[in-house]
């Protein structure tokens, strides 16, 4: 079974830098592209940004020159290393993968989020 698993998430100052990881496993053939998103409390989730297989990378404009997005293909792995944070990227972040499987199946599969916190 597929699953798909964030962490490095927690409490920074502001100014300060977190680097997130997101871990797929379960029957994995591979993996296309994936993204990380976020939802703050009371807002819509918003996309962050996003990595094809090749390693083509895509940012929303908030995440523009501070944040990067980065794989292991080799280890199902996308990571998201945020610099410069600030208030406003407190938020639940999540990943999600378009994962092909061993016995054929594709779809979106996405992880449960990691929690981040930017405050004095």
């Amino acid at each position: 079974q597929v699953q798909l698993v964030e962490s490095g998430g927690g409490l920074v100052q502001p100014g300060g830098s977190l680097r997130l990881s997101c871990a797929a496993s379960g029957g994995i053939s591979s993996i296309k592209d994936m993204a990380w998103y976020r939802q703050a409390p009371g807002k819509q989730r918003e996309l962050v940004a996003t990595i094809s297989v090749e390693g083509n990378t895509n940012y929303a404009d908030s995440a523009k020159d501070r944040f990067t997005v980065s794989r292991d293909n080799s280890k199902h792995t996308v990571y998201l290393q945020m610099y410069s944070l600030k208030p406003e990227d407190t938020a639940v972040y999540s990943c999600n993968g378009d994962v092909r499987t061993w016995n054929g199946v594709r779809r979106v599969y996405w992880g449960q989020g990691t929690q981040v916190t930017v405050s004095s």
